[in-house]
């Protein structure tokens, strides 16, 4: 619906980013051999999304977001390749509207700054920063606990870190992200199990 759109509209704001949003979600869970071609086709569809209104969070962030995923998904060159993009691009979200989807920018560049090696700009320091001031919109977010015990896990924390976890499992799920906020609970419920099993 919104590449048909997007088609007869090539000036359709909306349309250009959700479609970008839609590639994001199939890129995660789609086909597999089809992720890396749409988490590229989110890109494209969030660079038209910026190009329409540059001073709007949404291109911006689905764009980051997209990057981010291929950067996770398919290996160190993408990394590198996308690295400053995605930073770029969270913090343009930030300048433009901090709040925007409950602290979406500040939760990423809390992943940003977790996965990012140290040696390119990383610190697991930053990444708890940024995930806390999230939560400061959403305190219910499973995204921003998740990725808040994972990084709590990498500074030798454990204690905080399983917190967060129960607080996932916990947190009411949202109806406008209802597959995600499960996910996240799943995942949390399988990390809690296993640091909780004898080593």
């Amino acid at each position: 619906m919104w590449e048909a759109q997007l088609k007869a509209n090539p000036r359709e704001f909306d349309a250009a980013w959700k479609l970008a949003r839609a590639y994001y979600w199939l890129g995660g869970h789609g086909p597999i051999e089809q992720r890396r071609a749409d988490l590229e086709r989110g890109i494209t569809a969030a660079e038209q999304a910026v190009m329409l209104e540059r001073d709007r969070p949404e291109g911006h962030f689905w764009k980051a977001a997209n990057m981010g995923a291929l950067a996770e998904s398919f290996g160190v060159r993408q990394g590198i390749k996308y690295r400053g993009a995605i930073k770029e691009s969270l913090q343009t979200v930030l300048r433009i509207a901090p709040a925007f989807q409950q602290g979406s920018a500040d939760r990423a560049l809390g992943r940003w700054y977790f996965k990012v090696p140290a040696l390119f700009g990383g610190s697991k320091t930053k990444s708890e920063a940024h995930l806390r001031k999230s939560l400061g919109y959403d305190p219910n977010s499973h995204a921003s606990r998740f990725f808040l015990a994972e990084t709590l896990f990498a500074m030798d924390r454990d204690a905080e870190a399983l917190e967060e976890l129960r607080k996932v499992i916990a947190a009411p799920v949202h109806p406008e992200w209802a597959p995600e906020d499960r996910e996240f609970q799943d995942k949390a419920r399988a990390l809690l199990e296993h640091h909780a099993s004898p080593r």
